[in-house]
Formats: structure tokens, C-alpha cells, sequence
């Protein structure tokens, strides 16, 4: 589970959602006892096993050192809620902070704003500040829903997934439609984008579980130094 843990750290930094000591992914427990987190005061990159800790579901650290996150309840609630859920990850990617600002919609004009289905991202609006709360989790689970990712304005963002490769693409795929969207605004008016039925099949086409699983390969052997898997040939994504 540390490992699983590590690693997931290590791609979502690579991919961008590196904040000096801040972010956190957590990994649901198998036996039920909470989750699995990396301790504060450490990158999502420079983790390594014994800065990893099991958090109840009471908030209490089980196995590790230290104490939790005082945005645990985040993961924890997330988790609550939703016992499908198996990996949660919180991070400031710039690009979501920035889009998060503006309360203009999300719009599919690429395959990563089409993870949505053409529907707007959700936004958790109860406070800009730490999710410190169990209450403040429980409202920010509630707004995440059974949706793959949601925005915190003046905070960040927050995805989560039935399996950590999920939970991660959310993450990263969220971040990217809101960087291509942000360029795109920053031209002009945006004047195409896939209407709600495109947006849909290419949620299908572009995000199903394979493809998912595919793109969190790629960016395993990215941050991983590069070492390709042989015999595992990427699907097309489109």
C-alpha cells in the first residue's frame, strides 16, 4: 500500500500537481481500517515509505509517524460516502486554481473536457480554505458526488476513483481541460466546442477504463525514468 501510495505521488507530479509539500493522494485501506496517505511536510515526489501512514477512519494514525493531514477528512468523507471509491487525490494544480476563478463553465472542446459527458465540472464553494472538518468533508463529498472530479475554488481540486489509475486520470485530465480551456479564452471567445450527445461518446470512446489505465502507464514509465513495458502496445485514443 505504501508503494501504491508513493507512486501515485510520483505521477501526479510529474504531471504537474506538484505544490512544494502540498497535495496528498490517499489509497483506501483493503481491510477497512481507514487510508493509506503520505505524512505532511513532504513533495508529492519526495515521499518514501516511512513518511506514509494509515489513517482511520476516525482520523487517528494507525501505522506511521507523525500526525495526519489536517485535510485527511477530505479522502476520509470521500471515501465514506462512497464505498466504491478506492483512491482520492487533492492537489493545487495552477491550471484548475486559475479556471476555478473565473465561474465560467467547462466546456468539452478537447478529449479531456470530455470526461465531464458535456455536463459543467462541479465546484465545492463552502469555504477557499483548508478542509480541515469532518463536516467541511462530508459537504465537499457531497458536492464531488459520484462525478470523477470537482473544483475548489480558491483552493484546487479533488478526484477520486474506483481504482488509483482512475482516481489519478481524473485529476490529471481535469487539470489539462483546464489549461487547453484557459488558452483557448485567453484568444478569443471560444466559438466550437462538442455539444452534449459528441461529448458523451467521447467520454466513452476517450476515458473508458482501458484508456484510463492506458494514459496512467504512460505516465508511470514517464516518472518512473522513462522504462517502457514491452508487449503492452498503447490502445488509440482516438
Amino acid at each position: 500500500m505504501r508503494e501504491t501510495v508513493l507512486r501515485a505521488g510520483r505521477v501526479l507530479a510529474m504531471a504537474g500537481h506538484g505544490d512544494m509539500v502540498w497535495g496528498h493522494v490517499a489509497v483506501r485501506d483493503p481491510g477497512g481500517r481507514g487510508v493509506w496517505i503520505k505524512a505532511p511536510g513532504r513533495g508529492l515526489e519526495e515521499a518514501r515509505d516511512r513518511y506514509v501512514q494509515l489513517v482511520s477512519f476516525d482520523g487517528e494514525v494507525l501505522d506511521g509517524e507523525g500526525t495526519p493531514h489536517l485535510e485527511v477528512h477530505i479522502h476520509l468523507e470521500v471515501m465514506r460516502r462512497n464505498p466504491a471509491v478506492t483512491c482520492t487525490v487533492h492537489s493545487h494544480a495552477q491550471s484548475a486554481v486559475a479556471f476555478a476563478s473565473l465561474a465560467t463553465p467547462l466546456l468539452p472542446i478537447s478529449h479531456d473536457g470530455a470526461l465531464f459527458g458535456g455536463e459543467d465540472v462541479p465546484r465545492f464553494t463552502a469555504t477557499g480554505a483548508l478542509v480541515s472538518t469532518a463536516s467541511l468533508g462530508r459537504a465537499l463529498a457531497e458536492t464531488l458526488g459520484d462525478a470523477p472530479a470537482a473544483l475548489m475554488p480558491r483552493h484546487g481540486l479533488v478526484a477520486a476513483g474506483e481504482s488509483v489509475h482512475a482516481a489519478v486520470m481524473h485529476a490529471v485530465l481535469l487539470e489539462r481541460a483546464c489549461r487547453v480551456q484557459l488558452t483557448a479564452m485567453a484568444a478569443g471567445p471560444i466559438r466550437d466546442c462538442s455539444d452534449p450527445g459528441e461529448a458523451r461518446a467521447k467520454r466513452a470512446q476517450c476515458w473508458s477504463e482501458r484508456q484510463l489505465k492506458a494514459g496512467w502507464d504512460y505516465l508511470v514509465r514517464r516518472a518512473e525514468q522513462g522504462v517502457e513495458t514491452p508487449g503492452d502496445p498503447l490502445p488509440p485514443i482516438s
